[in-house]
This record gives structure tokens, sequence and C-alpha cells, in this order.
């Protein structure tokens, strides 16, 4: 059998291989899904990767299966790992943050003004895949960021990065690395904040992508990756933001919401409303990432029955503490009997609510000498048309729909920027969002037309 592209999603734990053919065509279609574990501690994940093309083959039940190109997304060997590095918190090291998070990174350290010994010692410990160095407005304060270059620069193992600061910095940032060997190691990019209340995080995000592909073949067991990839390979959830927003310049503003084992991610892609943007306290970028490391539904499924309460739990579902402890024992990542599915159900609308909720802006009330007047912070979220659900647990659960239409519905207060009750709700029916991503570098409008259809919206 003949396909034109594999797109690989080597996961933690599972890579899930998605075939597609009729790409450049005008009507690609969606052939088949096959997956296997992900073979990081074997050394070598192109272990886990054939075992996955393997799993298709069986699917569609073909002997032989042939490929013009295979792409993929990796979150294996700890995913894309980063420490960022600015100027003030608020500022700078807030909007380099946002270029990371969007790119798909899994940020390990963040911090705001000139390096000291124990942070210098934590980014040893990390030992991150890159590093971005911000800080100062164009023209602006200057110090810090060549500071803080200095002493990166003396790090005693090769690691790319990636300055974002202060424009005129760029010829002393260079000079720093050329004399410590490390020019090689060195990119240089637009201002992630280059005027108070402007942010540019987009240019760096694009940045950090190419060099996470470049390096990605050096992380523990990926070093084999490239005799099988011939296409691009990028972050997964980076994959997911790119396709977010693809979509968004067809179908308007949404949010996706993809909850797994270990985290939840939303992202979100809206400027807002012209109403907030007003009274907005500082800016917030159009496409936007939070991850949180302590809400996923396997990983860290007793973090979430602690939020919501052992009696709470006993109470939803209607069962007794000897069958909640019973289904505590023997969780398990997929679940099977109806009560595991019902409790999966919860833990997810919990992981679900607080992720949005986190990720949401709010209301403010600060004091001045005409007195009290409401301001808007973070995020706003209130123009939103779609909620889309990707990830295993947004695209399988029985009552996927209302576990997502549950985040319009918790804003009781209304003190949370939150999506109106008009919301739809879109499910990623083939979970193939991430492999979107990335085939829509190449190929967006493929990518765009494969997207409608998982999500039920072919025209």
């Amino acid at each position: 059998m003949k396909v034109d592209i594999l797109v690989a999603e080597i996961g933690s734990t599972t890579t899930v291989v998605n075939a597609f053919r009729g790409i450049g065509t005008g009507a690609p279609a969606f052939v088949g899904q096959g997956q296997g574990p992900t073979t990081v501690l074997e050394g070598d994940v192109t272990i886990g990767l054939n075992q996955a093309i393997d799993d298709l083959k069986k699917t569609l039940g073909v002997q032989e299966l042939s490929y013009d190109k295979l792409m993929a997304t990796s979150s294996a060997a700890g995913g894309l790992k980063m420490t960022v590095h600015g100027l003030v918190y608020d500022m700078t090291a807030k909007a380099a943050k946002e270029a990371a998070l969007g790119a798909g990174a899994n940020i390990h350290l963040v911090t705001a003004g000139t390096l000291r010994r124990s942070d210098m010692a934590k980014i040893e410990s990390i030992h991150p895949n890159i590093i971005l160095i911000a800080g100062g407005v164009d023209y602006g304060e200057r110090n810090t960021a060549l500071d803080n270059a200095e002493k990166i620069a003396t790090l005693p193992f090769d690691v790319p990065v990636i300055y974002a600061g202060n424009v005129e910095n760029q010829e002393e940032i260079r000079l720093i690395f050329e004399e410590k060997g490390k020019a090689d190691y060195l990119i240089i990019v637009e201002n992630v904040y280059p005027k108070i209340d402007e942010l540019n995080v987009e240019p760096t995000r694009r940045v950090i992508q190419e060099v996470f592909e470049r390096h990605i073949i050096h992380a523990p067991g990926m070093e084999h990756v490239k005799r099988l990839v011939t296409g691009h390979i990028i972050p997964t959830p980076g994959a997911v933001m790119e396709a977010s927003k693809l979509l968004k310049e067809k179908i308007g503003d949404l949010i996706t919401v993809d909850v797994g084992g270990a985290t939840t991610d939303i992202h979100s892609v809206t400027e807002g409303s012209d109403e907030i943007s007003r009274i907005l306290i500082s800016p917030e970028p159009t496409a936007k990432r939070t991850v949180e490391g302590d809400l996923g539904v396997y990983i860290n499924a007793k973090n979430i029955i602690e939020m919501v309460g052992r009696e709470n739990i006993i109470k939803i579902l209607e069962i007794n503490g000897d069958t909640l402890d019973e289904l505590i024992r023997d969780y398990a990542p997929i679940p099977k009997s109806p009560q595991e599915v019902r409790l999966v159900e919860l833990l997810t609308k919990e992981a679900v609510v607080i992720s949005a909720h986190r990720h949401a802006g709010g209301f403010r009330d600060l004091y001045g000498g005409s007195g009290k007047k409401t301001y808007a912070q973070g995020k706003d979220l209130t123009g939103i048309k779609y909620i889309v659900g990707t990830g295993g647990a947004c695209t399988r659960l029985p009552n996927r729909v209302n576990i997502l239409r549950e985040i319009a519905r918790s804003n009781v207060q209304g003190a949370k920027l939150l999506p109106t009750d008009e919301v739809e709700i879109l499910i990623d029916n083939h979970y193939i969002m991430a492999s979107l991503g990335v085939l829509g570098i190449e190929d967006p409008e493929d990518a765009l037309l494969l997207l409608q259809q998982s999500l039920g919206m072919e025209e």
C-alpha cells in the first residue's frame, strides 16, 4: 500500500503514527493510525516508531506500506527543555516565557534580573536544550542582558542560546560568544518586548522550533531518529499551537484543550474584545499556551482527586469509599469499566475547568486619586467562538462535549474572562491535530482540510 505522508507523534510513553494520502491534490484523506511504545529507555526511539508503523499496517490490513515522507512531533526525552532569562518578570521575562511556551517548550526555569550563582547552578542541573535571553526594550536598559550573556557563555556544556532582547546589545552579545568559542551556538532574533506594552513573540517562537528541529537528534534516545524522519520534527505542543493558529484563520477565535496523562495544555488564539483591551493592564500575545503540570489524569490523577475531595467524588459517582479505593488502586491509562470511565470523566472535567481558569484573565480593582477603577488583567477569552478538544481524554471519553462546555458554565461569578455560553464545541475525532500542525508547515491548505474533516466541519 502506498501513502503520501506519515506523521509520527513521539510521546513520553506512546508513539502514534498517522497516515495521509492525497496531499497536494486538494482532496487529502486521513488513512489510518497505529501506535507503539516510545523506546527512549532502549536508547533508540526508532524501535517504537517502527512498531507503531507495524501496528498501522495491521490496522490497514496490509503487509507492506510505503510512503514519500515521514514527519514527526516529539515530547520524548523530556520534550523541549528551556530556561528563560529576562529583565523584569512582568515585562521581558513574561514575553520570553510566552514565546517559549507557544513554541511547545517545557520551561524549567524563569529568572528576572541578573543571574545569581544559585541560578547558574540550577541551569547546569537542568541542562536545557535551549536557553533564551531577553531583557530591555529597544534602546533601553542594556547591562542585565549583557551580564547574563557573559555568565551563560561560560556554561561547561554547549547549548543553543537565543538572544531576543534590546537591539543595541546584539553586536556585544556576538562578541561575548565569539570570545568564548561558542559563536556557532548563538542565534539572535528580534526583541520579544521592543516597546513598553508591545509583544513580539512570533519571531522567537519560529526560531525556537527551528533550533529544536536541528538539535533534537542529540537528545537521549533520539540520536537515530533522522534515519527515518525525512521531514520536519517539532515539539508536540508547538504542533498543536500551529494547528490552532491555522484553524483560527479559517473559523475565528478559539481555544484548544489537550488533557493528557501528566499535564493539561490550553492553547488560545484570540486578540480579545475591544471592550476588554481598553482596560487591559498589560499586553497578552494573540496565541498563548499554558501548561498545568499538576493536572494530568493519569500520572497526576491523585492530585486532582485531592482537589475534588474523596467525599465529593463518592457523592458524585454514587459509590462507597471501598469502591473508590478499588478504582484508585486499579487506575489505568485507559479506563475499561463504566465506573472507571465515570471517574476519569470527573477528573478530566476538573482538569479542564481549573486549567481554563488559570489560563484566562480576570477583573481587578485598583485605587487611585479618582477612586476605584476596574481593570482587566491576563488573557481575554470572552470573544472565543469555538472550544476544540484534542488528546486522548477530550477525544475519546463519552461525555467529552459536556466536559468542555463546563469551561463556560463554570464562570458563575463572571469574574474570569472566559468564553460565553454561546461557544461551540468541536472534537478532533481522528486525534490528528498535532500531526496536522507539523504537516501544515509545508501544506497548510491540506492540513486545514484534514483538520476540518476531523472536527466534522467539511465544507
